[in-house]
């Protein structure tokens, strides 16, 4: 497996098994979905996915940016910049590894960090509401794509390993859909893959793995760096 490989599966489980903070940080955007559509299950699916598709859009946009910055840097620097991007990819895979073992002290900073951002962005988000049609949903979620969330900026970090814009777009599109799942049952008002992916065993053994992806990563891009 490619390093690159490795970090979009990584992306992918962190954002499946980090459910509990999504919900979370999401979580009164959801339920006031739920509450505006009413009527019948079809339509409360239509809204949650045109929202969610919105938010995932947002990720894939930003991951597009970072990817983007990469490949400029590696452009002015030289291919010799793209291990240090690897590098800091599997760094960000660590933290959130231990995230989701139960130690996150080294994403909770990086939340922080995004708050100033997002108060210009989320009075975007009265105008939108109440969100009555699948286009306004979407747009509700454009705009919540970009709340101040650790784990979606720790992930957004992975994005310089990239390279490139549609590369960084596909790693935060593999962590979206990861995202997914948990978000559109907590909608939904359903619960028996929340009890799976809540679990702490379940949360622990995904932690492990992405440590784990983490380190192998870390220590591939240092070999090329000293190499």
């Amino acid at each position: 497996m490619s390093m690159l490989d490795s970090v979009t599966v990584s992306l992918f489980l962190v954002g499946l098994l980090g459910g509990v903070h999504c919900v979370g940080m999401c979580g009164g955007i959801v339920g006031a979905l739920t509450a505006q559509a009413g009527g019948p299950l079809t339509g409360r699916i239509g809204q949650h996915l045109a929202y969610n598709a919105g938010r995932i859009t947002s990720y894939a946009v930003a991951g597009a940016i970072v990817g983007g910055i990469g490949k400029a840097g590696i452009f002015f620097a030289g291919r010799q910049l793209a291990p240090f991007h690897y590098l800091l990819a599997n760094l960000m895979l660590v933290a959130l590894g231990l995230y989701l073992i139960g130690i996150p002290g080294l994403i909770t900073p990086i939340e922080r960090a995004g708050s100033r951002l997002w108060a210009r962005i989320q009075p975007l988000s009265r105008h939108l509401l109440p969100a009555r049609t699948v286009g306004q949903a979407f747009a509700v979620g454009a705009v919540w794509g970009w709340l101040p969330c650790g784990l979606v900026y720790s992930a957004l970090a992975t994005a310089l390993a990239a390279g490139s814009v549609p590369g960084g777009a596909y790693l935060m599109l593999a962590f979206g859909m990861g995202t997914l799942p948990n978000l559109l049952l907590a909608g939904l008002m359903a619960t028996r893959l929340r009890a799976v992916t809540h679990h702490p065993a379940t949360r622990y053994i995904g932690g492990i793995a992405v440590l784990l992806f983490g380190i192998y990563g870390s220590l591939r891009a240092l070999g090329k760096i000293v190499g």
